[in-house]
């Protein structure tokens, strides 16, 4: 019998965990759409995506035309049309559109970035929300207990089997639960408040009160190998390794000569000229440095995604130990802190006169708070997985 019932309250509490993943994950879904942040990002990546795709093309072509009088007027007047097409080396047009795909892909990158960064503050508003949850549920139970104490002892206290200082004291306990319930609900509102902020304005409930079911891999390494590929941050540095390396061979290729071609007219009295015109500009001092500026910026881009990678593996580790350990105690504390639960002996040595009522409150308030830093430690091991898997 013991083994099915477990075996029932294990079934429940995976029930309990599964709705509230899927009660998270909608309200995720739902900021998503409601959120005027990820919506003000979106449109300004949409636009980043456009202004990276300008400047790529030839420049525009010039078109000249003079009219010169001639003196003295027996020589006529005379007339130069000029059309004039400026471009630069050839493989400098190659290089700009691939480094304006890449600087696409860091738009985009960017803007996951943040994204992950406003539903990461989301997940951790609802964590704090089940925490709260629970405490008010935990409270509720402990308000209705509190409340048949005193009336069983206003009751005695009435017909003379029970003194003033134990009626007051039922009365005290019962109204330190009541502000500490009225604290949870003003902090639960002020959390429910965050959510509405964050989706659009648009109230959402939310009355989870067990955190989903979560798994942590003892093994970092390969946990971490797929954590890093998904992290903006450390892509977006790559890319950036990439486009400075393309804005090397850019750079020599700006530093080639530049060429003009067009058509030309000249016309005088009696006689025209026309034809094509070519020229080149030969670069001397214009683009000085650029190339060895150019590398110099790769190898601090190099660096700085190295150090970069560096500090997020450390410190992804120490959250990983930090998550295995707090889930390590967790399990610890649960386990034990329901084999040691004296509250029904309690009850009934204080039933039975075994005990007086301030016995019976501070050995019950022992167990409230043991029941109130088991809550927090799931809070506290919830909040240290979510950051952990950010990037997930």
């Amino acid at each position: 019998m013991k083994i099915i019932i477990i075996l029932l309250s294990s079934i429940l509490l995976f029930a309990a965990e599964l709705f509230s993943q899927d009660s998270i994950d909608n309200i995720i879904n739902e900021i998503e759409k409601n959120n005027t942040t990820l919506s003000a990002l979106r449109k300004n990546a949409d636009a980043e995506r456009i202004s990276n795709k300008t400047g790529l093309y030839l420049k525009n072509p010039e078109f000249a035309f003079n009219y010169l009088q001639g003196s003295p007027e027996t020589i006529g007047n005379r007339t130069d049309i000029s059309i004039l097409q400026s471009f630069d080396f050839p493989s400098a047009y190659a290089y700009r559109s691939q480094i304006s795909d890449y600087q696409n892909e860091q738009v985009e990158l960017e803007y996951q970035r943040q994204r992950k960064s406003i539903l990461l503050q989301t997940r951790l508003v609802c964590n704090d929300l089940i925490y709260n949850n629970a405490l008010k549920s935990e409270l509720s139970k402990r308000i209705a207990n509190a409340q048949n104490i005193a009336n069983s002892y206003k009751t005695k206290y009435e017909i003379g089997d029970a003194g003033i200082l134990e009626y007051n004291k039922a009365q005290i306990n019962l109204l330190n639960l009541t502000k500490e319930a009225e604290c949870i609900e003003i902090e639960r509102n002020a959390l429910l408040s965050a959510l509405k902020m964050l989706n659009g304005g648009i109230f959402v409930e939310f009355s989870d009160s067990t955190y989903q079911f979560q798994t942590i891999s003892s093994d970092f390494e390969e946990w971490y190998t797929k954590t890093e590929q998904n992290n903006p941050v450390l892509q977006w540095l790559k890319q950036e390794v990439i486009i400075r390396q393309k804005q090397e061979k850019l750079n020599t290729a700006l530093g080639l000569p530049k060429f003009q071609a067009g058509y030309m007219s000249e016309e005088v009295v009696g006689q025209q000229f026309q034809g094509i015109t070519v020229g080149m500009s030969i670069p001397l001092l214009e683009n000085k440095n650029e190339i060895k500026y150019a590398k110099a910026k790769t190898i601090a881009i190099q660096s700085a995604e190295t150090d970069t990678r560096l500090q997020f593996h450390n410190s992804l580790k120490a959250l990983h130990a930090k998550a295995i350990d707090l889930q390590n105690s967790l399990n610890d504390y649960r386990t034990r802190l329901q084999l040691l639960s004296n509250s029904v002996l309690l009850q009934k040595a204080l039933d039975k006169g075994e005990i007086s009522l301030a016995e019976y409150i501070y050995e019950l308030s022992i167990y409230y708070e043991s029941t109130n830093k088991l809550l927090a430690l799931e809070r506290d091991m919830n909040m240290t997985i979510l950051e952990l898997n950010k990037y997930q």
